[in-house]
This record gives C-alpha cells, sequence and structure tokens, in this order.
C-alpha cells in the first residue's frame, strides 16, 4: 500500500541532506584560519524529578502525552511471537517487527524516533495528522479511538494508552485490515501496528492476540 511505504519517516525526510559538486584548491597562507566547527548527536535525557515509573504505572491517554520525557521514545514490545499459532519473522529491521500466525495473518509493528515535526496541539491531533500525512483521504470520522496495553505483564491488569484505530473490512479478494497508530508529541516517536488477515473473523483473533501481548513500552529512567 502507498501509504505504508511512507510510513512514519517525517523526521527522517527533514534529516536527509543533499550535497552538490565540490573542488580542490590550495588554501592561501594569508588567509586566517577557520577553526572547524564540531558537531555532535543530541542525546536525549530525562529532565530531573521526572518519575518515568510513576508515568508508566498510569493510563497514557492522547492528553497524558506531555506527562512523557522530551524526546525519550515509546517502545513496542515482542511478546507477539510467545502467542500460539504466531511465528516472529522479522525482528526489529530498521524499527519494524513482523508476526506471521499459522492462519494466515500478518502483523508489523513500527516505532519511529525523531517524529517532532509531526507533534501538534496534542497527541490525538498528532495522530490524526499522521494517517493525514499517510493516507490525504483517511478523514477523522474514519478514525476510532482505542486502547492498547501500556507496559505491564502478560495476563496481569494494567495501565492502558489510547491509539486511533482504522478498520477496513475484507471484500472478495481483499484481505482484513486494522491499523493502529500514536503519535507521541513530546516523545518524538510514533507507533504503527497494522494487521492484515484473510477475512474480518480471523482480523477479530488477530486483534485480541495483538492487545493480549503486543504491549506498548514506557520510556524508562
Amino acid at each position: 500500500m502507498k501509504a505504508q511505504a511512507a510510513v512514519l519517516v517525517a523526521g527522517a525526510l527533514l534529516g536527509v541532506a543533499v550535497t552538490g559538486g565540490c573542488s580542490v584548491g590550495v588554501p592561501d597562507p594569508a588567509a586566517p584560519k577557520v577553526e572547524p566547527i564540531v558537531t555532535a548527536l543530541a542525546t536525549p535525557t530525562i529532565a530531573p524529578g521526572h518519575d518515568a515509573e510513576a508515568v508508566a504505572a498510569k493510563d497514557m491517554p492522547f492528553s497524558a502525552g506531555g506527562s512523557l520525557a522530551a524526546g525519550v521514545p515509546v517502545g513496542i514490545s515482542d511478546g507477539l511471537k510467545e502467542a500460539p499459532g504466531w511465528q516472529q519473522v522479522k525482528d526489529n529491521v530498521a524499527g519494524e517487527s513482523q508476526y506471521l500466525k499459522a492462519d494466515g495473518c500478518l502483523v508489523a509493528a513500527k516505532v519511529r524516533t525523531n517524529q517532532g515535526p509531526l507533534a501538534r496541539q496534542d497527541d490525538k491531533e498528532s495522530t490524526l495528522g499522521l494517517f493525514a500525512y499517510l493516507d490525504p483521504t483517511i478523514l477523522p470520522g474514519y478514525l476510532k479511538t482505542e486502547s492498547l496495553r501500556w507496559g505491564s505483564e502478560v495476563g496481569k491488569p494494567g495501565p492502558s494508552a489510547e491509539v486511533m484505530v482504522l478498520l477496513k473490512p475484507g471484500q472478495p479478494g481483499v484481505r482484513s485490515t486494522a491499523v493502529m497508530a500514536r503519535v507521541f508529541g513530546t516523545a518524538a516517536s510514533s507507533v504503527y501496528i497494522s494487521v492484515a488477515c484473510p477475512d474480518d473473523a480471523t482480523l477479530a483473533a488477530a486483534r485480541a492476540d495483538v492487545a493480549g501481548r503486543l504491549f506498548l513500552v514506557p520510556p524508562s529512567n
């Protein structure tokens, strides 16, 4: 799908530099020396007093995105590979992992960093903007608000994080799909999970497995 080919690359695109031709010259000995400018990649730091454990222990609605540490990305667990009938077929390749189920369902989970350019008023507006960026024909009315697990352990109750979901029911010759995504503006990262299955029934079962095994991982100190 054309949209998936452009998934979550806004931050990366801003970092692409275009270089032109160059020539080699002999410096003028009388010219003043210019000291080279040394640059280094900025390392995200957690502000003093930020309690990552307290943030991780609470639900993460869209309105709470500002409680995350600036620039420290959210992750996605790999617990789906342990679910019955599933196997991992791609392990964190350029931020993406894929899982295949015996019934033909395929899940792709992606994490992207440097997503600051996508940030808007709050995480909900940012996520709506992400879907519009991926496909301008996706209108806000097509999306539903749902939740994924926010940390915790398999089989145990825990907090949840709101995400936006786009559902496309199956048709003859067309697979049933669900796309779940969220932009964490303050954390400058985004998560994107797509589920594609042979039909609506297998999609519902796969989504239940995703909800029970594929957790969003809060940043830690």
